[in-house]
C-alpha cells in the first residue's frame, strides 16, 4: 500500500510538470533583430542615461525596453572573454576560447543563429560600425581558430550568401585569391563602397548586397560618413520579405573608446548605437505580434565606474560635452605636430582647451581650469609622447595602456572632473545588460548567460510554415 501512494504522490507532484505548467515550445517569430553593443554594460548605459538627462534629453530607448535581464560573459578558458569567444556565444548558444570565432573549445564546427535562419529560408543582415570582418560579426558567419585570420575570415563572409553586409571595410583586404571585394562581385554581390552608391541602392536591386566603406567615431563623422541607423534602415528595407529576416547589428566603436577610456567618446557612440535601435523599435511596433527585438552587450570594457574619488558623492557628467573629438582624432592632430617638429607645449595648450575645455588659465572658481598637480600630469604626458616612440611597456602601459599618453592623460582628467573613473583598458568580467521588446520577449529577463540568447532565438528563426 505505502508503494502505491509514493508513486500516486510522485505522479501528483509531477503531473504539472509535464503538461500545462511547462513553457510552450517558442513559435518562429517572422522579424528578429540582435543588436550588440560591444563593451557596453550597466555603466556605459547609465552613464549615457545621466549625461542625456543633465543635457535635457530622454533617456536611451534601450534602456526604455519594456524586458530587462542580466547576462554573464565568461568564456571557455577565462572568466574575462574576448570579443570572439562573446560573439560565438551569442551567436551559437556554446562557449568556446578566446579569439575562436564559429568553433566550440575541442574545434567543433557551431551553427549561428544567422545561418539557421539563412537555411531556413529567411533574409539576413549583419551590420556592424567597426570592419565587417571583425570579432563580432565574424561570430555569425565565419568558423575560424583565430579572429586575425581577416583575409580567410573575408573568404567565409562571401560563401556565407547572406543577403545584406554594412559596415567598415575589411581589414585584410588581400590574399593569395585576389581582392575580396573583387572576389565579392564575382560571387554575385552588389558591392558598394560609398555614401553616393549606398543612398542609390533600392530593395530587389540585388540578391547580395555588401556596403562597405571608411567609418570612424560618431563625435568626429561628417556628412560623408553613414551612420549605423542609415545602415539599419537600408538593412531593413533591402531584407523585408514574405519569409521574414534575422538582423544582427553591433555598436562596435563602444568597446574601441572604453579600452581607450574616452567617455565622451563613449557615450556618443551609444547615442549613435541607440539612434539604431530606435529605427528597429519603430519597425517591431508597426509589426505587432510579428517581430522581436533583443539589445546585449558581449562584455564590459575599460571598469567604468559612476563616481570618483576626488568628486565625493557628485558627479558632473555635463562636462563631457566639453569634448569636441575622439581621442583617435586628437591623436592624428597631436602626430602631425610632431612629424612637423612642432613640440612646444606653450602651443598645444591652446588645442586642449579647445578640443577637451581644459583651461591652463583663468578664474578659480571655473570648474574646467586645471590644478597644478593636472597641469603637470599633462606636461609630463606630453613630453613623454614627443620624445621616444611609446611601446607601451611597464609601468607605462599602466598609465596609459597601448594608447598616446597625452591623450589618455586629457580624457582621464576631463572624466574625474566629470565624476567618473576608469580602472582598466581591457575587458572585465562584469556582466551586461540584455534588454527586449516584441514577441516572446519574456524570455529574455531575469538573469542568464550569454550562451541562452543563441539557445532562445534559434528556434524563433525556423521556418514560419512548419510542415
Amino acid at each position: 500500500m505505502k508503494k502505491y501512494l509514493i508513486l500516486w504522490f510522485f505522479a501528483v507532484i509531477l503531473l504539472p510538470l509535464n503538461a500545462a505548467d511547462l513553457p510552450a515550445p517558442a513559435k518562429p517569430v517572422k522579424y528578429v533583430f540582435l543588436f550588440i553593443g560591444d563593451g557596453m554594460s550597466l555603466p556605459q548605459r547609465m552613464l549615457t542615461r545621466e549625461y542625456l538627462n543633465r543635457m535635457g534629453k530622454e533617456d536611451l530607448r534601450i534602456n526604455r525596453l519594456p524586458v530587462h535581464g542580466i547576462t554573464t560573459t565568461h568564456c571557455s578558458n577565462s572568466l574575462i572573454t574576448d570579443s570572439a569567444a562573446a560573439g560565438t556565444a551569442i551567436a551559437c548558444g556554446t562557449k568556446t576560447n578566446s579569439g575562436v570565432l564559429g568553433l566550440d573549445s575541442a574545434g567543433k564546427h557551431l551553427e549561428s543563429v544567422a545561418e539557421v535562419a539563412r537555411n531556413e529560408g529567411r533574409r539576413v543582415g549583419i551590420v556592424t560600425s567597426v570592419s565587417i570582418d571583425h570579432a563580432t560579426p565574424a561570430a555569425f558567419y565565419a568558423h575560424n581558430p583565430g579572429r586575425g585570420n581577416y583575409y580567410a575570415i573575408g573568404l567565409e563572409l562571401i560563401a556565407a550568401k547572406f543577403d545584406f553586409f554594412g559596415g567598415g571595410n575589411f581589414l585584410g583586404p588581400d590574399g593569395k585569391d585576389g581582392s575580396l571585394y573583387e572576389l565579392a562581385a564575382r560571387a554575385g554581390y552588389k558591392v558598394i563602397r560609398d555614401k553616393a552608391a549606398f543612398e542609390a541602392l533600392k530593395p530587389g536591386e540585388a540578391k547580395f548586397t555588401l556596403a562597405l566603406t571608411p567609418v570612424t567615431y560618431a563625435i568626429d563623422s561628417g556628412k560623408d560618413q553613414i551612420s549605423l541607423a542609415e545602415y539599419t534602415a537600408k538593412a531593413i528595407a533591402m531584407l523585408d520579405n514574405p519569409n521574414g529576416f534575422f538582423l544582427m547589428v553591433e555598436g562596435g566603436r563602444i568597446d574601441w573608446a572604453c579600452h581607450a577610456n574616452d567617455a565622451a567618446t563613449v557615450l556618443q557612440e551609444v547615442i549613435t548605437f541607440d539612434q539604431a535601435v530606435e529605427v528597429a523599435c519603430n519597425f517591431v511596433q508597426a509589426h505587432p505580434g510579428d517581430a522581436l527585438l533583443v539589445v546585449t552587450g558581449d562584455h564590459e570594457t575599460g571598469a567604468l565606474t559612476l563616481g570618483f574619488a576626488g568628486t565625493g558623492y557628485s558627479s558632473f557628467l555635463e562636462r563631457l560635452q566639453y569634448q569636441k573629438v575622439s581621442y583617435e582624432k586628437f591623436g592624428a592632430i597631436l602626430q602631425k605636430l610632431r612629424d612637423s617638429g612642432n613640440k612646444s607645449f606653450d602651443n598645444v595648450k591652446p588645442l586642449i582647451t579647445g578640443y577637451f575645455g581644459l583651461k591652463f588659465d583663468g578664474a578659480p572658481s571655473d570648474p574646467m581650469l586645471l590644478a597644478p598637480h593636472e597641469q603637470a600630469r599633462i606636461k609630463t604626458a606630453f613630453e613623454r609622447y614627443m620624445g621616444a616612440p611609446y611601446t607601451a611597456a611597464e609601468p607605462e602601459s599602466v598609465l596609459y595602456g597601448i594608447y598616446n599618453p597625452l591623450c589618455v592623460t586629457l580624457t582621464h582628467i576631463l572624466a574625474n572632473k566629470s565624476g567618473i573613473g576608469w580602472n582598466s583598458f581591457a575587458h572585465t568580467a562584469l556582466p551586461v545588460s540584455t534588454t527586449a521588446f516584441g514577441k516572446t520577449a519574456e524570455q529574455f529577463s531575469g538573469m542568464n548567460d550569454n550562451t541562452d540568447i543563441a539557445k532562445r532565438l534559434k528556434p524563433l528563426v525556423a521556418r514560419l510554415q512548419q510542415p
